[in-house]
């Protein structure tokens, strides 16, 4: 069984015991979130289509950590033959959630 939500403007497939990142939630550690935007839901091959959600569906889950930062990414500019050069880096800040169920 497995469910496509949106979580913080982002869309994730998730099953039951799954740990994923995603955006900052403003929640804090160890507490329990729903998710009602579920998009798709598919139960052993019996697949629920939401316009644009499935009414009634709700996916659980558990802030595992709620300050984690992704990796870097370097912005690197350059201008051909005028001597500039500029380097930025930034650390996207997420949350790590654990599913519990889709109900």
């Amino acid at each position: 069984m497995y469910a496509i939500v949106d979580i913080a403007g982002q869309q994730f497939k998730v099953e039951a015991g799954n740990e994923i990142f995603c955006n900052r939630l403003p929640v804090a550690k160890d507490s329990a979130v729903e998710f009602d935007k579920v998009l798709l839901i598919d139960t052993d091959g019996q697949i629920q289509l939401g316009n644009p959600y499935v009414k009634g569906a709700v996916v659980k889950a558990t802030v595992l950590a709620d300050d984690v930062k992704a990796d870097k990414v370097l912005v690197f500019k350059k201008i051909r033959r005028k001597g500039f050069q500029k380097c930025n880096g930034h650390r996207q800040k997420l949350s790590k959630i654990r599913i519990d169920a889709i109900a």
